[in-house]
């Protein structure tokens, strides 16, 4: 049978036609949520996006019986760690990715009830989960990819550059695990905390009006690029007016510095948070683009082995 958590809902079917595969709901913190609010209230949903996440999960979409190919990609959902837009860079990515073969996950994290590094917290503790339940899951532990859009591109870049910072520990037993992602997938992600750059609303939710100078650097994620941050696909569109294009330039540029394997695409058509739109031109082909590149660097290889067991 397939692993719990990722088990297929065959007796669920989703609004959506196109998908199958939502598993139950996995609490990333079993144990207690580290700094836990007791007057935090309830997590809820207003159109189509979710707010004040209380209890961080991932909710896994698993590839079709004999499909997977032992990839798995955590998604990170923007929403300028205010809200999750759930819907097109969360569920709309998974179902893509599954169709590719890929385990996804898609992220619930805490954001500004929280601020840093809360959502830090929550990310690299979604990677040392999965890699340490990679045989139940049916996943390859050394092809664990990170995606996010937006604020949650920040997030995907923060954990990338700072999976062994001591702010991303909490103290448990699964901090021996390593929490560092193989590789990332940016979508217009939020970069910089530079004021030129900024976005303000972004920056605001996670630190505050007021952080201090080397919280801000800290977090200006092309300052904390090494050779050992992951390879990393990005995309970007000139006519986001939101998430300027200067933060994934500045990202790749450090990337090109430290020599790591990255490849940027900045096109030119569409606004900010374009998910998976179509009639955009050559922008809305940024998936097959990003599949090429994943298949490039050998995360789509199927292996000999099938680590997804045949459904019963």
């Amino acid at each position: 049978m397939l692993p719990i958590p990722c088990r297929l809902l065959l007796t669920l079917a989703l609004v959506a036609v196109m998908d199958a595969s939502a598993g139950e709901p996995i609490r990333i913190w079993p144990e207690g949520v580290p700094g836990r609010k007791a007057d935090g209230g309830a997590e809820y949903d207003k159109d189509g996006r979710t707010y004040n996440v209380q209890d961080p999960s991932l909710t896994c979409y698993a590839p079709e019986p004999g499909k997977a190919n032992g990839c798995a990609i955590i998604l990170c959902p923007g929403g300028g760690y205010v809200r999750l837009a759930i819907g097109h860079e969360g569920g709309d990515l998974a179902r893509w990715l599954r169709d590719l073969g890929v385990t996804a996950f898609v992220l619930k994290y805490r954001m500004k009830e929280y601020g840093h590094p809360a959502p830090l917290q929550d990310v690299l503790r979604a990677v040392r989960l999965v890699r340490s339940r990679a045989s139940e899951f049916g996943i390859d532990p050394q092809r664990i990819g990170l995606l996010g859009g937006s604020a949650g591109g920040h997030l995907a870049a923060s954990a990338g550059t700072l999976f062994d910072h001591p702010a991303g520990r909490t103290g448990a037993t699964l901090d021996a695990t390593s929490g560092r992602p193989d590789f990332l997938v940016l979508l217009y992600p939020v970069i910089s905390m530079e004021p030129d750059i900024v976005h303000r609303g972004s920056r605001n939710a996670l630190l505050g009006p007021e952080p201090k100078p080397e919280l801000l650097r800290l977090m200006s994620l092309e300052h904390q690029v090494t050779a050992r941050t992951p390879p990393t696909f990005l995309m970007h569109t000139q006519e986001d007016t939101s998430v300027v294009a200067e933060n994934s330039i500045r990202f790749h540029q450090a990337l090109v510095r430290a020599g790591v394997p990255a490849e940027l695409h900045v096109y030119h058509r569409g606004p900010h948070g374009v998910g998976m739109r179509a009639g955009l031109g050559t922008t809305s082909e940024w998936p097959k683009h990003a599949d090429a590149w994943l298949r490039a660097g050998g995360w789509l290889e199927r292996r000999a082995t099938d680590p997804m067991p045949a459904a019963r």
